[in-house]
C-alpha cells in the first residue's frame, strides 16, 4: 500500500507543477486561456493574482514530494500537504468552479486514504 500511496503523491505533486506552470508562464497563453476559460483580457487584469496562485501551488507539490520521498518519517508531512490541497480544492470548490473538485480535491482524498491504509 506504501509503494501506491507514493505513486499517487507524487501524481498529485505533478499536478500542482503543472498549475503552477498554467499560472505564472501560460496564463495568457491559448493553453493558460482554455485551462481557465478566460478572455485575454481578464487573464491580463488578473495575472499577477495568478502567478502568486501558481507559486503556492508550487510550496504544495515541493511539500508533497518532500513527504513522498522522507521514507516513514514522510508520514506526517504527506498527510499535512494532501489536507492542505484537499481544503484548498473544497473551497476552490465551492467558490470558483466545480470541475475543481475533482481535479483538486477527489485526489487529495484519495491519497489521505491511501497514506492512512
Amino acid at each position: 500500500m506504501q509503494i501506491a500511496s507514493t505513486v499517487v503523491v507524487v501524481i498529485i505533486a505533478l499536478l500542482h507543477l503543472y498549475f503552477l506552470v498554467l499560472e505564472m508562464f501560460l496564463w495568457e497563453k491559448p493553453a493558460g486561456l482554455r485551462a481557465f476559460s478566460q478572455t485575454r483580457e481578464s487573464a491580463r487584469a488578473s495575472r499577477v493574482l495568478a502567478a502568486n496562485q501558481g507559486l503556492y501551488n508550487g510550496f504544495l507539490a515541493a511539500g508533497l514530494v518532500w513527504g513522498a520521498f522522507a521514507g516513514a518519517s514522510g508520514l506526517g508531512i504527506r498527510l499535512f500537504f494532501l489536507i492542505c490541497v484537499l481544503v484548498a480544492g473544497v473551497y476552490g470548490g465551492l467558490t470558483a468552479g466545480r470541475k475543481i473538485l475533482f481535479i483538486q480535491a477527489l485526489p487529495a482524498l484519495v491519497g489521505i486514504i491511501l497514506v492512512i491504509l
